[in-house]
């Protein structure tokens, strides 16, 4: 959809949100796998917390790198949420499974994760194929309305 200043803005459920979207559930499973993932590993509370933020935070750093637009609020809430799901599985969750139900849960979790994310990538290519339809197409109309405006008033000059 375009807006009054002609500019796209997506109404999917996938759009980028200010605070909170589709993307924070993705960021979420991944902190959960995260923390099942170096629980596992055994690296120790500190090193793994600080392992897993520097990690979240650097992924961040490369979506802005490669020109994702998000706003400032949602990168850092993504960075947050993926430490919500990180504290709560590396501290309680994965202490109480046994090792089959450890990799298995990681192994779920992480296909639902990148199940979302490639639903997510998959739905933000539709809408900037959409997004360049949609302005090639205002491009011409608007190219023909300056063209059919410049002859009405050479019409108008004539007479």
């Amino acid at each position: 959809m375009y807006t009054r200043g002609s500019k796209f803005v997506r109404t999917d459920i996938w759009r980028e949100g200010k605070w909170l979207d589709m993307w924070s559930v993705v960021h979420v499973l991944s902190g959960v796998s995260i923390g099942l993932g170096l629980y596992f590993l055994h690296l120790g509370a500190v090193a793994s917390l600080a392992l897993t933020f520097v990690s979240l935070v650097a992924y961040e750093l490369w979506e802005a790198m490669v020109k994702i637009e998000e706003a400032p609020t949602n990168r850092c809430m993504d960075v947050v949420v993926g430490m919500v799901g990180f504290v709560p599985t590396f501290f309680l969750v994965a202490p109480i499974l046994s090792t089959l139900q450890h990799v298995l849960l990681f192994v779920g979790i992480l296909i639902a994760n990148i199940t979302m994310a490639a639903i997510g990538w998959h739905a933000s290519q539709k809408a900037a194929e959409l997004e360049r339809r949609m302005y090639t197409r205002f491009a011409a109309q608007r190219a023909h309305f300056i063209a059919r405006r410049r002859k009405l008033r050479a019409q108008f000059k004539q007479q």
